[in-house]
């Protein structure tokens, strides 16, 4: 926890928020690879990659 509210300041201070929606995207496809492993929809998500 302690990491997400020091890249938070990090984003504040800097005023880098425009680091926010690409964080997003590779949560979320990670996340997505991690899920679909092992599933039927495995092949069709990593013919995105």
């Amino acid at each position: 926890m302690a990491f997400l509210i020091e890249f938070w300041n990090f984003l504040k201070i800097r005023k880098k928020f425009w680091l926010l929606p690409m964080l997003f995207m590779l949560v979320l496809f990670g996340g997505l690879i991690v899920l679909a492993q092992g599933s039927a929809v495995a092949p069709f998500i990593y013919t995105l990659f």
